[in-house]
């Protein structure tokens, strides 16, 4: 593995509820990553098939209009491993690139029918190498998605180094974070619905923090994105053109952007990072290493379901 290399963060918009497309679209756009030379790519939080926004629109008594939209929800999430994960794979496999990607994931193992926002981590030679289920949504996601455990929460050894993932606001839990220094993590992906200018401020942060770089992606999605048949739409103030303008960014150990922040419009952002940079950002502050203070704290993650 080489120190010095090109990773990439997808700031795209998904065809919104409808797997087939959106995963097509996925897959492109990890084989055009994989040609302009980039060693892994990052997509947004739930990209299959998409951020279930209504969940700040529609109040929890309007049940008949939430269960036509989580049905369909249901419909285009993936199972893992499903003819989903296996274009994705392949996709990985023929770009020689490494994938994060955020998605809506049915409970294979029980009854099918709730959902998980899940990252999928799929290497360079298209191997699944595993997941991770959000720990807690936020706010009115809890009406969409399950809590993950800590069995999801780890790190993987990839030809573009240790890599890990926490989803959204994940990423403001400080233990959850110490969990991803404590695991040698060298890339953070950070998939988002969050384009706050106060995110990107965390994100900075969060790289300073652990002395790693962060790869923040987030979906660009405007409203006719969003197919007409879906009433919600109707709810967002008339004449707006953006629901979510992205902000997605690529930082490096010292808080410094390397590309990006991008806003209202799709592009793949591309950077190229060095490894050797996370030594020299803790050579004054290493969080998990002299920084640590282990005869004073307790640091432990319960892997078990």
């Amino acid at each position: 593995m080489t120190n010095i290399f090109k990773v990439a963060a997808a700031q795209l918009s998904p065809i919104f509820l409808n797997k087939e497309k959106t995963v097509e679209k996925a897959c492109k756009a990890i084989l055009e990553a994989g040609e302009n030379g980039a060693k892994l790519i990052v997509f947004p939080e739930a990209f299959i098939s998409g951020y279930p926004d209504w969940v700040w629109l529609i109040p929890n008594s309007k049940g008949v209009h939430l269960n036509e939209l989580y049905l369909k929800l249901v419909e285009n999430a993936v199972s893992v491993p499903d003819n989903t994960t296996k274009k994705l794979c392949r996709a990985a496999k023929t770009a020689g690139i490494n994938v994060v990607i955020g998605m809506h994931e049915r409970n294979t193992e029980t009854s099918n029918a709730s959902l998980f926002n899940s990252l999928l981590f799929i290497d360079d030679k298209g191997l699944i190498i595993g997941k991770h289920r959000k720990l807690i949504p936020t706010g009115g996601e809890r009406l969409i998605w399950s809590q993950g455990d800590g069995s999801t929460l780890g790190s993987y050894e990839t030809s573009a180094g240790k890599i890990a993932g926490l989803i959204c606001w994940e990423n403001f839990m400080p233990l959850a974070r110490n969990a991803i220094y404590e695991f040698g993590t060298q890339i953070l992906a950070s998939p988002t619905w969050d384009k706050s200018p106060n995110w990107i401020q965390s994100m900075q942060h969060t790289a300073r923090e652990g002395g790693l770089f962060v790869i923040s992606t987030c979906m660009a999605l405007k409203m006719e994105d969003i197919p007409d048949e879906y009433e919600f739409k109707k709810l967002y103030p008339e004449g707006r053109e953006w629901i979510n303008t992205g902000n997605s960014c690529i930082i490096a150990p010292n808080g410094q952007f390397l590309a990006g922040p991008i806003e209202a419009k799709e592009s793949i952002l591309y950077a190229d990072i060095n490894l050797q940079d996370i030594i020299k950002a803790k050579r004054m502050f290493d969080v998990v290493g002299h920084y640590s203070r282990p005869d004073v704290f307790n640091f432990n993650v319960k892997k078990q379901v």
